[in-house]
């Protein structure tokens, strides 16, 4: 996902279309990875987890974690969807958007190190039109990982659940801790 941003008159599109295809290649190389990984895993000869680095180059604002083009935080005071998003919006960002397994088990992993957690908010909603969930970022919903289809049901928000990574509807005045992702600061 490249998200390609400039307040200037001259195209862009040029760079957007070539950043496009290096992202597409960055995804597939972490594809082989993740199968080679997966296989070191089966095989009980290698083993991954995501780190917490704290670079003073790393791009995003104090207590922010970074993957990739993006900067992430995971926020303790649970607060119902419409003001975890207002919350991420005060802070540049929005309810953390997931696109990849990698992104998922990031997001899983980030949510775990905070703490005890049972589930969190992620930026996915069908509320504007039921069963068609999107992101409020604005970004294409390209991965789901609902532990069933997702229902057909009043239950307009989606959930992570930190135990299995899997997602679920819930009500969107329940009270949640919740992900915010931002773009990395140049």
């Amino acid at each position: 996902m490249v998200r390609c941003k400039w307040n200037t008159d001259v195209d862009c599109s040029y760079f957007c279309k070539y950043f496009s295809f290096v992202a597409q290649m960055a995804f597939t190389l972490r594809l082989l990875f993740l199968l080679c990984g997966i296989s070191g895993l089966l095989t009980g000869a290698w083993s991954w987890s995501f780190q917490n680095i704290q670079a003073k180059d790393n791009n995003c604002p104090k207590g922010w974690t970074r993957l990739d083009c993006f900067c992430y935080i995971f926020q303790r005071d649970p607060r119902n969807f419409a003001d975890a998003e207002s919350v991420c919006n005060i802070l540049e960002g929005n309810l953390v958007s997931i696109h990849s397994f990698l992104e998922n088990a990031f997001v899983r992993e980030l949510a775990a190190a905070g703490g005890n957690v049972d589930q969190i908010w992620i930026g996915l909603t069908d509320a504007l039109m039921p069963t068609d969930y999107i992101w409020t970022d604005g970004t294409i919903n390209n991965f789901e990982n609902f532990i069933a289809p997702p229902p057909d049901n009043d239950n307009d928000c989606v959930e992570l659940r930190q135990s299995d990574g899997q997602w679920r509807t819930d009500e969107c005045t329940e009270e949640e801790q919740y992900v915010c992702i931002r773009d990395v600061m140049y």
